[in-house]
């Protein structure tokens, strides 16, 4: 019986081994992230047949990016006592079955504790990825690992449009719950081939369950809050309130991290400044992501009119874009600063939202499409920096720690980015449920200015 080490995988599939392993981790991440976007060109359906609106239907993205940022950090507790193989098999194999039950939802709460599930999840799964590539590789080829993996991810989210309209337009936007099933069932085996056991263990240790319970809370409160100020009317006193215990609660969480020998949340690692400001920029990066991916279907469908399936053919070139961006940017992480690649990558990304933000309804097809793409090249410059620059420094038995903290603060952005963006377009004009050009543009300003906010700490990152 084989035990899986490095040394009988290498045996038996040669230098290969660590790209066969890549490729599975790949699909745990391309399910998380395919799960995450393609939601999005279903939601005019969810909410024409539960009758909600779109300050309730955006929980739907909203509330599985919040309980991934929340999980993110208890990856460490899994692969310190279960290694990357169980830990990462077992968490495809969890989500596969929420992702049908899912499907079968007759309510939207249902579809929502559905959602946050997956999330849930998902927020376990997509640490193990980057922790994975950056203890196989050597320094000197992270980069280039990292760019590989992420041309591949990239795919989940280029064709996650594109599947889900033609999915919600042929067949019933549940379809959509149930196509990351297949991806993560394949992983699962892949997971139980290729992936290796451990080589040693730390000592066990006690996880921080309080910790985990406080930083939901504080999430969900803040988040909350932000919801609640769509429709603010009686609710001053209640959004007060909750932003307050969210304060509270954080503060609290901040204490304990800080006396646990091994917390949940590794502060002492924010003590090197490339890490730190690496961090900032990851929550840029989550923003800019997570925010456009939900605003450019819903501002094509709702403001311009198109079906779900043009929708999804939108981005599909921007997907491709960002694919072939990805092994180019990951190469030059290796061999240029971290800090030139992140500002090129912000100020595409700028731009493409200031164009989104002056598109008016005579724009054509192609015209859009390109707007996206400039974006997704901009994100293809982002991320293998930035990854690079925050974990290269840290020591192997670190990057488990490193790998979730970094994962958190992009989920993070991406989660506040997409509320910030939900209470624009619920703030600005509307015509009947549905917010109309004007309200759009008011959210690609927005965007495009926190993006870049984001120049101040890239700038202070070391060359």
């Amino acid at each position: 019986m084989t035990r899986n080490t490095v040394g009988d995988l290498r045996e038996r599939y040669g230098d290969r081994w660590r790209w066969l392993a890549v490729t599975t981790v790949m699909l745990g991440t391309m399910a998380t992230v395919l799960s995450a976007t393609v939601i999005n060109v279903a939601l005019p359906d969810i909410m024409a047949e539960f009758g909600i609106r779109q300050g309730t239907a955006h929980w739907l993205a909203t509330g599985y990016i919040a309980a991934m940022t929340t999980t993110m950090l208890a990856s460490t507790w899994l692969l310190d006592h279960l290694g990357v193989r169980k830990a990462l098999g077992c968490a495809m194999l969890v989500f596969s079955v929420i992702s049908v039950l899912g499907g079968f939802s007759s309510s939207p709460e249902m579809l929502i504790a559905a959602r946050i599930a997956q999330g849930a999840i998902a927020g376990l799964m997509q640490p193990m990825a980057m922790y994975l590539i950056f203890r196989i590789f050597p320094r000197e080829r992270r980069g280039q690992a990292m760019g590989i993996y992420g041309m591949g991810v990239i795919l989940a989210p280029a064709l996650g449009p594109v599947l889900g309209g033609f999915l919600v337009d042929h067949f019933d936007w549940r379809y959509v719950m149930y196509a990351p099933a297949p991806v993560t069932l394949i992983g699962v085996f892949m997971a139980w081939k290729f992936l290796p056991v451990p080589v040693s263990r730390p000592s066990p240790y006690p996880f921080d369950l309080p910790g985990l319970v406080s930083l939901g809370a504080a999430l969900a409160l803040s988040l909350d809050a932000l919801n609640r100020l769509q429709s603010v009317a009686g609710e001053w006193a209640m959004v007060a309130a909750e932003m307050l215990g969210a304060v509270v609660i954080v503060v609290l969480f901040v204490r304990r991290q800080r006396r646990l020998p091994n917390p949940l949340l590794r502060l002492r690692l924010m003590r090197r400044s490339s890490f730190l400001y690496a961090n900032l920029g990851a929550l840029a990066l989550g923003l800019a992501l997570f925010g456009s991916t939900y605003l450019i279907p819903l501002f094509v469908q709702a403001a311009l009119h198109y079906s779900a399936s043009e929708a999804g053919l939108l981005m599909l070139p921007a997907g491709i874009a960002l694919g072939i961006t990805f092994p180019i940017a990951g190469r030059l992480a290796d061999r240029y600063s971290a800090r030139s690649l992140t500002l090129y990558g912000i100020v595409a990304f700028a731009l493409s939202a200031m164009l989104f933000a002056v598109s008016d309804l005579t724009l054509g097809f192609i015209w859009l499409a390109t707007w996206a793409v400039i974006g997704r090249i901009g994100l293809g410059f982002m991320l293998p920096a930035l990854s690079t620059a925050a974990l290269n420094p840290l020591e192997v038995e670190e990057l488990s720690a490193g790998s979730g903290i970094i994962n958190f603060s992009r989920q993070l952005g991406g989660a506040f980015g997409i509320n910030l963006v939900a209470l624009t377009l619920e703030f600005g004009e509307h015509a009947g449920d549905v917010p109309t050009l004007s309200a759009f543009h008011h959210a690609w300003w927005l965007v495009a200015a926190l993006v870049l906010v984001a120049t101040v700490p890239i700038l202070r990152m070391r060359e």
